[in-house]
């Protein structure tokens, strides 16, 4: 039996987060990408506290079309890396929760790496 791609992804989500937590030092650097918009949270899960986040339906980042591309991505990435660091976050552990690392994922990795944050 095939199995379909959102049983494929929900096993990938499951996979990657029952080996990763986030802490106050080293936060869970949480991303999620949704048909039109991309969300990034820096999350304490032993508290169960977002420490920080980003999003495009923010007014700075809001575009009139598709929002979750490549472009947006490395924007998004560099912002969550800038008001990481301002917080005192300057390392973290990356969730890309169900999604492949390659694409909007990896684009938004690397600006964030790039930005300054320590993955």
């Amino acid at each position: 039996m095939a199995e379909t791609k959102q049983t494929l992804r929900a096993r990938r989500h499951w996979r990657v987060r029952s080996k990763i937590q986030g802490t106050q030092q080293r936060p869970r650097m949480s991303v999620c990408f949704s048909g039109r918009n991309i969300h990034v949270q820096f999350v304490d899960d032993l508290n169960g506290v977002t420490l920080a986040a980003v999003s495009t339906v923010e007014e700075n980042l809001r575009k009139k079309k598709n929002q979750a591309n490549v472009a947006s991505a490395v924007q998004v990435g560099k912002l969550a890396a800038e008001r990481a660091i301002a917080k005192n976050i300057k390392a973290v552990v990356f969730d890309r929760g169900g999604s492949r690392y390659h694409g909007k994922v990896k684009a938004l990795a690397d600006a964030a790496r790039e930005a300054g944050l320590v993955f």
